[in-house]
């Protein structure tokens, strides 16, 4: 286990020790195990594939070893889910903490991950003479030695997707730079364009290329095509000399400069934005920080799964409270920085069944080599964060919640009030989402003074938002008739359920916001010369070897 969990895993006896203080319970929680325990042994009529991806091999059900091997861990895991979550007497975080290892135990404890406990680990050693195990060793060390002793699976073959060539490729150009970004401005290919230009922020926590992935997936080259002007912050993956940088630093020498580009560049004195993830919540903050300004340059936005009330953050909360952060901020102290491997494994871990454990089956059991994915290349592909950003962001939003409160956080000497924030907004959040769960988003929707529509979009974080329409994936809900409702349950059960991508919806509601037509703005044509082709050197260095 990571040794991030280890407070997890101090919670999780302390709520056992609970337990056993309690027999009358624990006689009931016995009683139960039992009854599960019989109810294995009784015979069973055909049933349908298992939904979980790591017994859907046939083997599974059909041999009567292995099928009761599969029912007695999910029967188990199950059973002791529900003894964690009815601990009595544990405060409301320290019972998260432990329901979050009781899941990552299961999960490791899973027989789809030991050898002599999965049918088609067996059978691809079988048929391979013991290559595929031999493999799938050599595997594991390279992988050992490429995290410097950290483990790092391969999520995918990185000389699949290579930036600037299948990743990335929209045309665009480097028309600014700065200490902590540049700045993107891509190339129209239609003859006229809105007047309105837009300015997209990603998150800091990430590289910039999730928006723009494959040419079929990209939301950037989807955004041009229809006639937006697009210009987007590539932020620099900090080093040893960023140690300096603060939270407030991402926007009065990334946000605001970048806001002043855009309008040199264009002459436009009104811009759309576009905000993902904390790179959303920069957006938010950077309204508000406009607003107490009272400069309306940003005239509409779009925060996508962006969290400013951090009241309900989901299993990243497990990770965060006083004595953590203490380490934590000690830890960065030592480099200027946590280190993206560090930041990458966390995010793994909050869906290590899919993330982690998959591929150790996959990669070290099986010996097979990952399939090709452009999301995992990007997820594959992490960067640094400054350690004060960080601690501020961490200590200040997360653990405290001081962005809803009016004056509470304060940028460059202006406090930030999210209530004076009256411009219109697209909110919008998945369903599905492990990171910005979609109820914390649409508390932090209700804290804006202007008109809000809030878009829920099927699935997570990632595939949620970076889904065209010409997939034909998942839904989407729209709102129904009325204001915001007080919450998001209810929000859902008067919602509008539609097939397919959110993007379209956006399309139709950014268009009647950018007014007219101009004629298509060329990269270097305005009052900033091209820089460099995109998408630009900041976002070359890789921190984990090919």
């Amino acid at each position: 286990m990571d040794a991030s969990l280890e407070p997890m895993r101090r919670a999780f006896l302390e709520v056992l020790l609970r337990l056993a203080m309690d027999p009358q319970r624990m006689l009931a929680a016995g009683a139960g195990l039992w009854e599960r325990s019989a109810r294995l042994g009784v015979p069973r009529g055909p049933s349908r594939p298992d939904a979980d991806r790591r017994f859907r091999d046939p083997a599974w059900q059909e041999q009567p070893f292995f099928d009761f091997v599969r029912r007695a861990y999910l029967s188990g895991a199950d059973w002791l889910h529900g003894l964690v979550a009815e601990a009595p007497g544990v405060d409301p975080h320290t019972a998260h903490q432990a329901r979050f290892y009781a899941r990552q135990l299961t999960e490791a404890l899973a027989p789809s991950n030991f050898p002599a406990l999965n049918p088609e680990v067996l059978r691809a050693a079988r048929q391979s003479g013991g290559k595929s195990l031999l493999t799938g060793l050599e595997a594991l060390l390279a992988d050992l030695a490429r995290g410097q002793g950290q483990l790092a699976p391969r999520m995918t073959d990185p000389r699949t997707f290579r930036l600037g060539e299948n990743l990335a490729t929209t045309p665009g150009d480097v028309i600014h730079e700065e200490r902590l970004f540049q700045l993107l401005q891509y190339r129209p290919t239609t003859p006229t364009v809105h007047r309105r230009p837009l300015l997209v922020v990603p998150p800091w926590i990430n590289k910039f290329y999730i928006l723009d992935l494959r040419p079929e997936n990209s939301f950037v080259r989807w955004a041009v095509e229809r006639g937006h002007t697009v210009f987007l912050v590539s932020w620099v993956n900090p080093d040893e000399s960023h140690a300096d940088v603060e939270l407030e630093d991402y926007l009065l020498h990334g946000l605001l400069p970048a806001l002043d580009a855009v309008t040199r560049a264009t002459g436009e004195q009104e811009v759309s934005a576009l905000g993902y993830c904390i790179g959303g919540t920069l957006l938010a903050a950077g309204l508000a920080w406009l607003s107490a300004r009272a400069d309306t340059r940003v005239s509409s936005a779009t925060l996508l799964t962006t969290q400013v009330d951090f009241s309900e953050p989901g299993d990243l909360g497990a990770f965060i409270d006083a004595p953590q952060l203490e380490r934590l901020e000690a830890h960065m102290r030592q480099r200027g920085y946590l280190d993206g491997l560090e930041l990458m494994t966390t995010f793994n871990l909050l869906r290590a069944k899919d993330l982690v454990w998959s591929f150790v089956v996959n990669n070290y059991l099986l010996g097979r080599e990952p399939a090709p994915s452009d999301f995992l290349a990007w997820s594959s592909d992490p960067t640094r964060l400054p350690a004060r950003a960080h601690a501020t962001y961490l200590r200040e939003l997360y653990l405290h919640n001081r962005l809803i409160q009016p004056g509470a956080v304060s940028f460059g000497g202006v406090p930030l009030d999210l209530g004076r924030v009256r411009i219109p907004l697209y909110v919008q959040a998945c369903r599905e989402d492990h990171i910005a769960p979609f109820r914390s988003v649409y508390r932090g929707a209700r804290h804006y003074a202007g008109p809000v529509r809030f878009v829920l979009a099927g699935s997570g974080h990632v595939a949620g938002v970076i889904n065209p329409p010409a997939a034909g994936r998942y839904r989407h809900w729209v709102p129904g008739p009325g204001p915001l409702a007080p919450d998001a349950d209810a929000w859902l059960a008067g919602a509008l359920e539609r097939p397919g991508s959110w993007w379209a919806d956006w399309e139709a509601w950014q268009s009647e916001r950018s007014t007219d037509r101009v004629p298509a703005r060329i990269p270097g044509e305005g009052a900033l010369p091209c820089l460099e082709p995109a998408p630009g050197r900041y976002v070359r260095p890789r921190l984990l070897p090919e």
